[in-house]
């Protein structure tokens, strides 16, 4: 099973060290926010890079970068962490550090471009998290887990396809989530993965 995690903090900083730098990047963004007028409010959001569909934001292209690594309270935080903390790591092993890098990345800045055009007409809405880019992972192992199945046992599968089933439920059902996102940041991390394990070569 690649998703239980049996290293000791000291093995997990050694082994993935792209995937504690992603998850200092929020805890740090979270702390600022938050002792600069709240996470849970929409001007600090605004101010220090959340995505919106009104006004002039929508031209501030950086945002789709930036909301990347902001949250909408400390459960969100705690959500999308605890997500990375667990899941992430057999990416990282598999692609290697900065391949792995340009997947997270590429699928969180994928699933918020399709979700800035989705809802580009849409009521006045805010957007922040990690959670494209976290589907982008989860993306990448579907990927793997169709196409490469001797990367993956069974029990890792299973527990993939029931993550996956879950997730979509939630993202539908649950009202604010923008879950344009989550299926963007998904179908940008299959492909993705894809085109790096052809055009990128690990050594």
């Amino acid at each position: 099973m690649i998703f239980i995690r049996y290293e000791s903090w000291k093995s997990y900083l050694r082994y993935y060290p792209i995937t504690c730098l992603l998850l200092a990047a929020n805890i740090v963004m979270f702390i600022i926010v938050t002792i600069n007028g709240g996470s849970t409010n929409h001007e600090t959001l605004l101010k220090f890079g959340a995505m919106a569909n009104y006004g002039h934001y929508p031209e501030e292209m950086w945002r789709l970068f930036t909301a990347m690594f902001l949250h909408n309270g400390f459960n969100h935080l705690l959500s999308n962490c605890f997500a990375i903390l667990v899941f992430a790591p057999p990416l990282e092993t598999y692609l290697g550090k900065w391949r792995y890098a340009l997947l997270y990345l590429g699928s969180g800045l994928v699933g918020n471009i399709i979700s800035l055009g989705a809802y580009r007409h849409a009521m006045e809405t805010i957007s922040v998290g990690a959670s494209g880019a976290i589907y982008g992972v989860y993306g990448a192992f579907l990927y793997i887990a169709l196409l490469q199945r001797n990367l993956m046992d069974e029990s890792s599968r299973k527990t993939l396809y029931s993550l996956l089933i879950v997730g979509v439920v939630f993202s539908v059902a649950v009202p604010q989530i923008n879950w344009v996102a989550h299926f963007g940041g998904l179908l940008g991390g299959f492909f993705i993965y894809g085109i790096i394990i052809r055009l990128l070569k690990r050594r």
